[in-house]
């Protein structure tokens, strides 16, 4: 599901679950792991990525309807850890959006350090409310971080889902580069942060994402037992199930 590229002191990342790298309860274990696991592996940054064409296309609805309360409580704290390893991270986070990043695939770019996104024919953009769900506010307050206040009341009400040069104009991502381009764009990122004065950098750095941190306070169980529990409302289930309906799949079976 993961492949790891060295690029010297930059550790690439890349999201292998064809066909859409949707996000699963063990995929999104072994990219919490990844991440935590990086700076003990001489890797000074990372890259998160996705294939040519496709970053990530969000939690893998079809999929996420066979579970169990127990086992989507399960996935929504390890998404919530997920989240917090990216914003804590001790080493610089770019993420090379590769292609289209709705919903899920736009919540992970969030929480990294920079966002460099494939220009072309592509959406990115928090949907969730258009298939029934509650965006999480941890997600929403790290939008408001990144966009500020109106833009993130109108994208994230919305549920809009924009083009990448959308995306650049309202800060949603901070450069475009053509496909082919993406990943070596943000690697050139890294370096050029890595080739900084470390400490000077790396405390500079954590005082800037000490409020991207603070978004996981001591509220967050509760919040997490809300948003796992909002997964079941009528409304959220009908609309999860009209979704898997149109992308012609059914729900799987476990």
């Amino acid at each position: 599901m993961l492949l790891f590229l060295d690029h010297g002191p930059v550790r690439e990342i890349r999201l292998n679950r064809p066909p859409a790298n949707a996000l699963s309860l063990e995929l999104i274990i072994a990219l919490r792991e990844a991440v935590e696991s990086a700076p003990h592996n001489s890797s000074r940054a990372l890259l998160l990525s996705g294939t040519p064409g496709r970053f990530s296309g969000g939690l893998d609805v079809p999929l996420l309807l066979s579970y169990d309360r127990p086992t989507i409580g399960k996935l929504w704290h390890e998404f919530y850890a997920l989240l917090k390893a990216l914003a804590s991270s001790p080493i610089p986070i770019a993420a090379a959006i590769t292609g289209h990043a709705p919903a899920g695939g736009t919540v992970l770019p969030l929480f990294c350090d920079t966002r460099i996104m494939a220009d072309g024919d592509f959406k990115i953009g928090l949907n969730e409310v258009q298939v029934g769900l509650v965006l999480p506010p941890v997600i929403l307050a790290a939008l408001r971080r990144l966009v500020g206040p109106r833009q993130a009341e109108r994208l994230a009400v919305g549920g809009i889902l924009i083009s990448p040069q959308q995306a650049l104009a309202v800060g949603l991502v901070d450069a475009l580069a053509p496909t082919s381009e993406v990943v070596d764009r943000a690697i050139h990122w890294c370096e050029t942060l890595l080739a900084l004065p470390a400490e000077a950098m790396s405390v500079t750095r954590r005082e800037a994402r000490k409020d991207l941190v603070a978004c996981f306070g001591p509220y967050t169980e509760a919040e997490l037992q809300g948003v796992a529990e909002s997964w079941w409302s009528p409304e959220t289930q009908s609309a999860l199930h009209a979704l898997t309906e149109k992308l012609g799949k059914k729900p799987a079976s476990r």
